[in-house]
């Protein structure tokens, strides 16, 4: 079989889910332009910022895809690339799109508040502060894993550390070029033709003039960077870096379709499923949490309500940022598949033991891409300045919805250090930046990223929770949500619990006791979610 013949079919049931499936779940959600957004009644020119549904759905993809796309799905062709298709499109279709869709329109209709917030005001206050702990944890595995993978691939690639620099100033320049000509239309789309046009340019550079530092203090650079990437106005780094990064993995998307059809390669790794791996355990529930971007991840249900949500413009905005940013994110991670299916199974096998996946990934896909002429050398530097650049796109956003959820806790909390860490986003991130370099000391990418994807996960059930209680408020039927919402809670409480006790077998507490707490965190909240609802149930029997 050939690889063109998985990228046609999967682009064809993804953009026809877009205009089938999506259009059923637009209407559940009665989606209306005629609602005011979040941008515009809280408008401060920091975080709600009412913006152009392109450069929103170019933050929102940059800093849900990340690393994730890339780095799951490889791991998971372990088991069989077939069952990683079909989750993907399945998670990505029915599962994924609705959840982040769901998130960002319950923030819409929540001043643009996070699910901790919302969880508050259908849940009660106790399953808010339960949510945050639990999302807060979330991130803070987040930005250390992130800023694991970024770091060593800056030690790896100088280049692609002096690049993704390069980028950073080109975006500064091109947030004040927009902000003072924001009124013309003209003006955005040459900024944008030229902003592009040079951030290629600089792939190049980089390449170029390679920057070099030590692990450790690579660490310290990006943390430092994350820290004024969460405090700094929204127009001025993180969305329009986003905004341009975008391009940089549409550019990569495309360039792997042209190269895959000039090239036409033949999948070469057997069609077996593997039902168990010794280092991995068995396809459920590992299969699952391992691809979480590209199907379904809990932390885009933190970026829709966190960031995402405060820079609508119109509601309806949220079909093409909402849905389809999660199906253009399903089929980079078919891409990701497709990357390594060109080998035979031990040759994968060998490698991604060797390289891991991301190098893997860049690889094979820079193989494919040189097939239309590139060198492959510059052709491997690219993809690999890619997916860095969306690694470093997920640390900022991160960091910036950890400061969000940690304020959040605090707004409530009568105590003047809980009030000035609720009021000032300099002390809330550097909480924020110290916990993760805390973290960091326990282990890098090998160690947290089982718990993170478990965690993940869990994340997402709990999100598609909040959304089928704010749903049945609403006298909404959820059943599209809760059918989600009940296979992911099998899912992730069976991940948990298995990664709790195989930790505790190999006297890994540390990581043991953090996955028995999320694991009753869950319980607690789906207690007070069946509790709350219900006392409204029997409200309304009373009233009858």
């Amino acid at each position: 079989m050939q690889l063109t013949y998985l990228f046609v079919l999967s682009a064809i049931i993804l953009t026809g889910a877009y205009f089938t499936y999506g259009k059923y779940v637009f209407r559940k959600f009665k989606i209306n332009n005629k609602n005011i957004t979040p941008s515009h009644r809280f408008s401060d020119g920091v975080d709600y910022v009412p913006s152009k549904p392109i450069v929103v759905l170019g933050h929102h993809f940059a800093s849900i895809a990340g690393a994730g796309p890339i780095v799951g799905p490889i791991i998971a062709v372990t088991f069989g690339w077939i069952p990683a298709v079909i989750w993907i499109l399945v998670g990505g279709i029915f599962f994924g799109a609705v959840h982040d869709l769901g998130s960002m329109v319950a923030s819409l209709r929540n001043d643009g508040k996070s699910i901790g917030v919302i969880i508050q005001n259908n849940i009660g206050r106790k399953g808010k502060q339960l949510f945050i702990l639990f999302s807060f944890s979330t991130l803070i595995l987040i930005i250390a894993v992130f800023a694991d993978i970024i770091a060593k691939t800056f030690i790896s690639n100088p280049g692609v550390a002096s690049a993704s620099i390069l980028f950073i100033l080109l975006a500064v320049s091109f947030g004040w070029v927009n902000k003072f000509t924001a009124h013309r239309k003209s003006a955005f789309l040459i900024a944008t033709v030229v902003g592009v046009a040079i951030m290629y340019f600089f792939v190049y550079l980089g390449m170029q003039i390679p920057f070099v530092l030590e692990y450790q203090m690579w660490i310290y650079v990006l943390l430092a960077y994350a820290f004024i990437a969460s405090v700094a106005p929204v127009s001025m780094l993180l969305q329009p870096r986003d905004y341009l990064n975008s391009f940089l993995l549409y550019g990569l998307i495309l360039a792997a379709v042209v190269g895959v059809f000039v090239a036409n390669p033949t999948i070469v790794m057997d069609t077996e499923v593997h039902i168990s791996n010794e280092n991995l355990g068995y396809i459920f529930p590992v299969l699952f949490v391992t691809i979480a971007c590209g199907a379904i991840s809990g932390f885009h249900s933190l970026v829709a309500s966190g960031t995402t949500s405060k820079q609508i413009d119109r509601e309806e905005d949220v079909k093409v940022v909402g849905y389809g940013g999660m199906l253009i994110e399903s089929f980079l991670a078919i891409i990701s598949v497709g990357a390594v299916i060109v080998l035979t199974r031990s040759d994968y096998i060998d490698r991604l033991a060797a390289q891991g996946p991301v190098p893997l990934f860049a690889d094979g896909l820079g193989a494919i891409i040189s097939s239309m002429g590139i060198n492959e050398a510059f052709a491997v530097g690219f993809v690999a300045l890619t997916v860095s650049a969306f690694a470093l796109t997920t640390l900022d956003t991160c960091t910036r919805l950890a400061r969000f959820t940690l304020q959040e806790y605090f707004e409530d909390v009568e105590h003047p250090v809980g009030r000035k860490i609720s009021q000032n986003r300099y002390l809330s991130t550097t909480v924020v930046v110290v916990l993760s370099v805390l973290l960091l000391q326990s282990g890098g990418f090998s160690t947290l990223w089982p718990i993170f994807g478990s965690a993940n996960q869990l994340l997402a059930a709990l999100a598609l929770l909040t959304i089928s209680v704010w749903l049945i408020r609403k006298k909404v039927n959820p059943t599209f949500v809760t059918i989600p919402m009940f296979f992911m809670f099998t899912v992730t409480l069976s991940s948990l619990g298995l990664f709790a006790w195989n930790n505790f077998k190999q006297e890994a507490y540390t990581l043991s006791v953090i996955a028995a707490v999320l694991f009753v965190l869950s319980f607690a909240l789906i207690f007070l979610a069946r509790k709350s609802l219900g006392r409204e149930i029997q409200s309304k029997e009373l009233v009858k």
